[in-house]
């Protein structure tokens, strides 16, 4: 670890920089749209849009960076983001913000393709392990960290809008100046979501599923907190606690998925989160009582995520990862787009409560379609599987592509759903 710190410590720095930019705007205009009157639904548009750009922004990126170059694309990026994140004080209208949102949601993608290119670049077969942990260990602490930077000033004014532009600007001067040499982006082979459901039904249901649960998560945990009552400190607190769960589950949740039949593990946690949001769907909780039901809520999603990379990853051939990648992101994405769309129209429906049951809703789904896969394939031993990789859902397709390879590096595997013949080389663009 001490020697991916010696080598990528400006890049670590500046990621977490941007990620206490970028968790302060969700968390500050679920706050702010509040105070402007904004209705719940028109909020689950506002948030709904930051994913439509993050996945149009994973799909044009690499394209951009083999003709234009990674620097001038990331300063570009980088200066849209600072924009943005000044514009919305600037125009308090949900339909303005909607757009905007559409604009940093592509930006924010961009930043992290180019980000997770230098970060892979750096490493070798040998440390791109702790490369990633050490990526996921910076959002998600950056994230957390945003939610306490909520309450220095008053988010009706205009300094809540000033620090993260001012954080994302600053975080770009670390990468830039030490940055280096650009690494090759290559085109790779069409993996078709036919091919992929084959590979793996539940690895792709599973990732529509959760796609929408973060998406919830991630944008409309403020807008409940707002709708319930709740002060500025309360909701930064509701919020730390989903992302804090997140970060200390990923590790034992990772431990167990490389000991027993990860389906088993899906179908287990899916079950336990969507039993703890109930209490919250028919009972109005006091605030302390909602905190536990954060750190379930987080602490399972976010594992979830990495748990069906990990599963899908165990029938993938080493010639697939690039392609899989890329595909999976996708199905994640078009799934993340719909969660604050109908989170919002449940809570306008039924009040605060409709954020939880959506969340209980389709983990119960996750749980369901699990279960019923396991009577459909029989279970691979822990010798035929790769090792688990701990991912933030915010990470792009390249960060998951080198987790699949640093997975499969754990775990060699000759089965008759695929072979792993070894290290890979550094991973290409989706």
């Amino acid at each position: 670890m001490i020697e991916v710190l010696r080598g990528s410590w400006a890049l670590l720095l500046g990621l977490t920089l941007i990620m206490l930019g970028n968790g302060m705007q969700g968390t500050l205009l679920g706050i702010r749209g509040g105070i402007e009157g904004f209705s719940p639904f028109e909020m689950s548009i506002v948030m709904s849009s930051y994913f439509v750009g993050f996945l149009l922004g994973s799909t044009f990126t690499p394209d951009l960076l083999r003709n234009v170059g990674h620097v001038r694309v990331f300063a570009a990026l980088g200066s849209m983001i600072s924009a943005v994140l000044v514009l919305y004080a600037v125009a308090p209208h949900w339909a303005a913000w909607a757009v905007m949102r559409v604009v940093i949601g592509f930006c924010f993608s961009g930043v992290y393709i180019t980000s997770e290119s230098w970060l892979n670049a750096s490493s070798t077969n040998e440390t791109r392990g702790q490369a990633l942990s050490a990526y996921m260990m910076v959002q998600m602490i950056g994230i957390i960290a945003a939610q306490a930077l909520m309450n220095v000033a008053d988010p009706a004014g205009f300094v809540l809008f000033i620090i993260p532009s001012i954080l994302v600007s600053v975080a770009f001067t670390p990468i830039l100046l030490t940055a280096g040499q650009p690494p090759a982006f290559d085109k790779t082979k069409a993996l078709s979501f036919v091919r992929l459901y084959r590979a793996s039904p539940l690895g792709c249901v599973g990732m529509f599923l959760v796609g929408g649960i973060f998406a919830a998560l991630w944008g409309m945990a403020s807008v409940f907190g707002t709708t319930a009552g709740l002060s500025v400190g309360q909701i930064s607190i509701f919020v730390g606690c989903i992302y804090a769960g997140g970060l200390v589950f990923q590790f034992p949740i990772g431990w167990a998925s490389d000991r027993m039949d990860r389906r088993v593990l899906i179908m287990a946690l899916s079950v336990i989160a969507a039993v703890a949001m109930l209490p919250a769907v028919f009972l109005e909780l006091p605030f302390w009582a909602l905190l536990p039901i954060a750190v379930i809520s987080g602490g399972i999603a976010n594992p979830l995520y990495s748990l069906l990379v990990a599963y899908t990853n165990d029938f993938l051939d080493n010639s697939d990862m690039a392609a899989a990648s890329a595909g999976l992101l996708f199905i994640n994405g078009l799934g993340a787009i719909g969660g604050p769309l109908i989170t919002g129209w449940m809570m306008q429906a039924m009040g605060p409560g409709g954020f939880f049951l959506y969340i209980a809703v389709l983990m119960a789904m996750l749980a369901a379609y699990a279960g019923w896969r396991m009577t459909q394939r029989p279970a691979l031993s822990s010798d035929q599987t790769g090792a688990f990789a701990p991912l933030s859902p915010t990470a792009s397709a390249l960060a998951v592509e080198a987790a699949l390879g640093a997975a499969q590096e754990g775990g060699p595997q000759d089965t008759q759903h695929g072979t792993n013949t070894g290290p890979g080389g550094a991973p290409s663009a989706p």
